[in-house]
């Protein structure tokens, strides 16, 4: 098992080279382009899908595709933050790429963490999936009264770490995180682009806190959650770029998140009384973000 994830782990880091290679540095990521690699990583999902499901058949195939809609979905939700943070920090375009590029770095090592600590609290403790159940309940209703995700870069604590320890240069220097002043004896800076890449480290770390216990609701697979989530993640920066230009369109998907969080949440709760079928959940999953969309579609903002 373990020449798996060895395998998953050099064919993800591939991926993110190809991508880095064909979007070089300084340039801006267009909506076709943006659209056509989103698809090329859905389709390579579902590729992985149906290699699953050659290599251990039906039900272990299932939960990854009922993790990845689901990682998938609350993704999106993901990409409202990226889009108020690249705002409020005034991100040139040309670097936008390169920010969510490590990000995604960032993320599949975190990810990869949490999702370990995750499963092995769960089958040493069995109580905790009842806490994650709870979690998911309580972010539910949060998203659903609040309307969406809060953030203040400026609040976040690692931002004002790096502020106090490392001076941070008043603008950005191309697609650079530090730089040296030559005039103060080659003095380190960094460049706000480093905190951009902070801030986007922490708000991942936050969703986390929500979309693992939720695909840990589906499984307790360590390699098929980690495989659900990295799919997702990889194909977030491609989808960032497209949706980001249609963020009016749905405006009520954040209801549809919500309604998800809590659908699995209590999914969690009664796992030991009530057996609901993976593909009843991958089915009920997809139903509620799609007429959060088509109600989206049919009412769009003003």
């Amino acid at each position: 098992m373990f020449y798996t994830w060895v395998l998953f782990n050099i064919f993800a880091l591939g991926m993110l080279l190809v991508d880095l290679r064909v979007h070089r540095r300084g340039r801006v990521v267009g909506f076709r382009a943006a659209l056509s690699w989103s698809a090329v990583y859905v389709a390579l999902a579902a590729g992985f899908a149906v290699v699953l499901y050659l290599w251990q058949g039906h039900q272990v195939a299932l939960e990854f595709v009922t993790g990845y809609v689901l990682e998938v979905s609350l993704s999106v939700d993901n990409l409202f933050l990226f889009l108020v943070i690249f705002k409020y920090f005034a991100v040139p375009d040309q670097q936008q790429h390169r920010v969510l590029f490590w990000g995604v770095i960032g993320a599949l090592i975190l990810r990869g963490l949490f999702i370990g600590a995750g499963v092995g609290l769960i089958s040493r403790f069995h109580w905790v999936l009842y806490v994650f159940g709870a979690l998911l309940i309580f972010s539910g209703i949060r998203l659903g009264l609040s309307g969406d995700h809060k953030v203040d870069p400026a609040a976040n604590p690692l931002v004002k770490a790096l502020r106090y320890f490392v001076p941070v240069t008043e603008d950005y220097r191309g697609g650079k995180f530090f730089v040296r002043n030559l005039q103060e004896n080659s003095r380190l800076y960094a460049t706000p682009l480093l905190v951009v890449l902070l801030v986007i480290e922490t708000t991942d770390v936050l969703f986390a806190v929500d979309s693992i216990p939720a695909v840990l609701a589906i499984t307790l697979n360590a390699f098929i959650v980690y495989t659900a989530n990295v799919f997702a993640i990889l194909g977030l920066r491609s989808m960032y770029f497209a949706v980001s230009r249609l963020m009016k369109v749905f405006r009520f998907l954040h209801y549809g998140l919500a309604a998800v969080l809590v659908l699995v949440g209590l999914k969690m709760l009664t796992t030991e009384y009530i057996r609901i079928p993976t593909a009843v959940m991958l089915a009920g999953v997809a139903g509620v973000i799609l007429v959060s969309i088509a109600i989206s579609a049919a009412y769009p903002a003003q």
